[in-house]
């Protein structure tokens, strides 16, 4: 190749690029206007617009997870339970399929940490307002020695109408343990008459699939907890 037929192609090349530069900053300017137009009231314009840039790419964009912990890529947490509800029924994860779950592990003779939690997870219920019907509240016992069914209908009645008590055997309750990685122990102290048991104390937001899709550290907002519900809602076509 000549020196004018290299000066040529090298022209027509840069033209390319311009050109594609062009079509392309169009294209992101067009997505960032719709994002704009489109996005919900506790929606920002930046979380509006990946998700569609990842609609094009039919990629599932983490919704933000305002006061929640984003998981690592890769991390999966929740997953296949069998349980029995407050009601003595047998239940699995399928039973909560198509919706959400704000799901925490504790047990009815907790004296602080599980109530505060618990009555988080209520207030943020009452603020999702009518959406709150796609979205089931459930503590997992993990002291199934006394939570009954009977001890968790009673119990789980006094924070939210809508929340769902779930024990089980010994086995059962450590399997779903073990899906979330939710770590806990029974703590005999020569004071005390009853055992307690020591747990940690994440609040876990499920999706329709089961997933976890983010988890909440212990006396987060429940304006965040809610804020954060409402946008993987929307992400999830809802």
């Amino acid at each position: 190749m000549d020196v004018a037929a290299a000066d040529a192609y090298l022209s027509a090349m840069l033209a390319a690029i311009r050109i594609a530069a062009l079509i392309l900053l169009l294209m992101l300017g067009g997505l960032w206007a719709s994002a704009w137009l489109g996005k919900g009231d506790d929606d920002t314009v930046a979380d509006a617009f990946l998700r569609r840039i990842a609609s094009i790419f039919g990629q599932d964009m983490p919704a933000p997870a305002a006061g929640g912990v984003q998981l690592p890529q890769g991390l999966a947490l929740g997953g296949p339970f069998s349980l029995v509800n407050h009601e003595g029924r047998a239940v699995t994860q399928a039973d909560f399929a198509g919706g959400f779950m704000l799901v925490y592990f504790g047990f009815t003779y907790c004296p602080d940490v599980c109530p505060t939690e618990l009555g988080i997870i209520a207030t943020a219920m009452d603020l999702l307002g009518e959406q709150e019907r796609r979205v089931t509240p459930v503590l997992i016992s993990i002291d199934p020695e006394r939570d009954t069914p009977e001890a968790l209908a009673d119990y789980v009645s006094r924070f939210h109408p809508r929340m769902v008590g779930l024990t089980g055997t010994a086995e059962q309750v450590a399997a779903a343990a073990r899906a979330y990685r939710v770590f806990y122990a029974k703590v005999n102290r020569p004071e005390m008459s009853q055992y307690l048991m020591d747990h940690s104390s994440f609040i876990y937001l499920v999706g329709p699939d089961g997933r976890v899709r983010t988890l909440f550290r212990p006396e987060t907002a429940p304006e965040a907890i809610a804020q954060s519900v409402r946008a993987h809602m929307r992400t999830a076509g809802g």
